[in-house]
């Protein structure tokens, strides 16, 4: 399936982080992660003509922006380009 983003929209991966584990071995869950932005990839950008972030960028965004999509398994988020909060160089 082939996603285009219209608008000032940003579709892009979540690169998922591996595990975490404390000290003394004990696996931290998901839900135990204070991460307050996400780091993605970005795969397609929308019809608007000017943006910042170009196709392959790794972008920072807040965990609580844009819409979480999965497709084929893969996580997905699509955000507008003022919710990016970096790009990672």
């Amino acid at each position: 399936m082939k996603i285009k983003p219209l608008g000032k929209r940003i579709l892009a991966k979540k690169i998922e982080e591996e595990s975490r584990t404390t000290s003394g071995g004990i696996v931290l869950p998901e839900s135990a992660k204070s991460d307050k932005v996400v780091r993605a990839k970005v795969l397609a950008v929308g019809t608007d003509e000017k943006f910042t972030v170009k196709k392959g960028n790794e972008i920072l965004v807040s965990s609580f922006a844009g819409t979480e999509i999965e497709v084929e398994g893969d996580k997905l988020l699509l955000v507008k380009e003022t919710d990016v909060l970096a790009i990672i160089e």
